[in-house]
């Protein structure tokens, strides 16, 4: 007999396969192929120069060998490798409308698993707090997506901090071929002066694999409403303290705040070309990632 426990995950693994699978197979498998299918080009011979080819296609060794001009020809690699790099941290427990940020993540995550197996393509998931928590390397199949999937639902991690750089530097060390690559995460990660603690491994990833970022947030992490005195917590740090909301200064300092980190996080995608998305717990995510597939 199963444990109750049990038969809850698989009845929740369930649920999120049904709904994200039709997602899937309805809308975003088209999107997802045009977006990122024919990205890669692999090597696949050479052969002599033709009028109109492109020049910076000469293989010079073989065109002084042969003493003609040869070029090298590329086609399209038609099989990608997926990584979802999955934010697990506390503060993805935090949620003011109909959901969490993690219950957002654990759906768009899924959504884009099933879209990489319908694609014939290998998918593998890294999941992080302020380290690697757990690591699934890239395969194909059913089985294996619900691994990711159950993992999705039921992993607990075993620190509560937030550190995406970790998470990159381990992408960029495990993943030797290049790979697509989500990140999925609140980004909440900033250092002195709100920069982002992540800039260099982001840079180093970006280099190596197509990276793109899905931030996560909830709308009410933009401002703070006036509700007098509150007892606030850090979910990460477990610092508590008395906060007086209804002070204008600390609203507009909070709200200043949290913009400015937002922007630090644009300016850094940009000067990475780093093709990146908002949603909100809010949000019909399922709108915002089609104009972002088709932006792509």
């Amino acid at each position: 007999m199963e444990s109750t426990d049990a038969k809850d995950l698989l009845k929740k693994v369930r649920q999120i396969e049904i709904k994200t699978k039709a997602l899937s197979h309805q809308i975003f498998a088209g999107e997802y192929h045009s977006a990122f299918k024919g990205r890669g080009m692999a090597f696949s011979e050479v052969r002599e120069y033709r009028y109109g080819d492109d020049v910076r296609n000469m293989d010079w060794n073989v065109t002084a060998r042969l003493r003609a001009p040869y070029v090298k020809v590329f086609e399209e690699e038609r099989e990608l490798t997926v990584v979802l790099l999955i934010d697990v941290s506390r503060s993805g427990l935090f949620g003011t409308v109909s959901r969490t940020k993690r219950g957002l993540i654990t759906e768009i995550a899924a959504v884009l698993s099933f879209s990489a197996i319908l694609n014939n393509d290998k998918v593998g998931a890294l999941f992080f707090s302020d380290r690697v928590e757990e690591f699934i390397p890239p395969k194909k199949g059913r089985s294996h997506l619900l691994r990711i999937i159950r993992e999705l639902i039921e992993l607990k991690p075993t620190s509560d901090g937030t550190d995406i750089g970790a998470a990159l530097r381990f992408l960029a060390n495990a993943m030797k071929k290049k790979c697509t690559a989500f990140l999925l995460s609140d980004m909440l990660d900033a250092g002195p002066g709100c920069s982002p603690r992540y800039e260099e491994a982001l840079k180093v990833a970006s280099s190596r694999h197509d990276l793109s970022v899905i931030k996560v947030y909830d709308p009410r992490e933009q401002s703070i409403p006036n509700v007098g005195l509150v007892h606030v917590k850090d979910s990460e740090s477990g610092k508590s303290a008395w906060v007086n909301t209804a002070s204008r200064k600390t609203r507009e300092s909070y709200a200043e705040w949290f913009a400015a980190i937002s922007a630090a996080e644009t300016g850094i995608f940009r000067k990475y070309k780093i093709d990146s998305v908002d949603i909100a717990t809010s949000d019909d995510y399922v709108k915002r990632l089609m104009m972002f597939f088709k932006t792509k």
